[in-house]
């Protein structure tokens, strides 16, 4: 079964640029750019280390035209770990990754729309996935509750104050809490799901139906601080 693009949980995505960016300022006399690499690869704790280290963020977040030349990936990698401050488990980091995962496929809006990356249509309407979720293969449910959850989080982290705002002004029936519901109700129906073991993303999904409000939080942060989106 090959794996959704949004179930990713560690570091393997870290493109060659991310990598050159991190070695670049964080360099070790009298070795090759190869050697550093491989050292980084193979040793998960020190690219850890590295992800959470204040000499990265201040470069990552202290010039706007260094962000360039990384990946959003690595962008969001960085401000995720300087915001959520229990992130020093394997389950809190393996919750890290796969935000930071999501957040850079969705950034982009023909992804953000569609269940998969390849669907000919979109779905701009949550109760248009909620009604072909219920008549879908076991496989096509999986994905439309596991994307309902990710939507709702990302919409409602990112852009709070775009909710609010058709939610009172323009007289949309959908506020703040809606998000929040939807997201708790899909991420554990997706959690439940064999298809989440296989994955291995059954305690993340559950996680974040537990603690979905903690992590929209997290992300209202991150997008009024350093993305300037509210």
């Amino acid at each position: 079964m090959r794996s959704p693009d949004f179930a990713r949980t560690n570091l393997e995505h870290l493109e060659r640029r991310d990598l050159q960016f991190i070695i670049e300022h964080f360099p070790l006399p009298g070795r090759s750019y190869e050697e550093i690499a491989h050292l980084v690869h193979t040793l998960p704790t020190t690219l850890e280390s590295l992800l959470n280290s204040d000499y990265l963020f201040r470069e990552v977040c202290g010039e706007t035209k260094l962000l360039l030349n990384i990946s959003p990936f690595l962008l969001f990698s960085v401000l995720l770990r300087r915001n959520l401050r229990d992130h020093r488990a394997k389950p809190d980091r393996k919750i890290i990754n796969y935000l930071a995962n999501l957040l850079s496929l969705f950034i982009r809006a023909d992804r953000l729309f569609r269940v998969e990356p390849h669907d000919r249509r979109d779905h701009k309407y949550l109760v248009d996935l909620i009604s072909e979720g219920e008549a879908a293969d076991p496989r096509r449910r999986f994905l439309i509750h596991s994307h309902i959850g990710n939507y709702a989080l990302f919409i409602s982290g990112l852009f709070p104050a775009w909710i609010e705002y058709r939610y009172r002004y323009q007289r949309r029936p959908i506020n703040g809490q809606f998000y929040v519901d939807m997201g708790r109700t899909y991420f554990q129906r997706a959690a439940t799901h064999p298809m989440a073991r296989e994955l291995g993303l059954d305690d993340v999904f559950l996680r974040l139906a537990l603690l979905f409000e903690a992590y929209q939080r997290t992300l209202n942060e991150i997008s009024s601080s350093y993305l300037k989106l509210s």
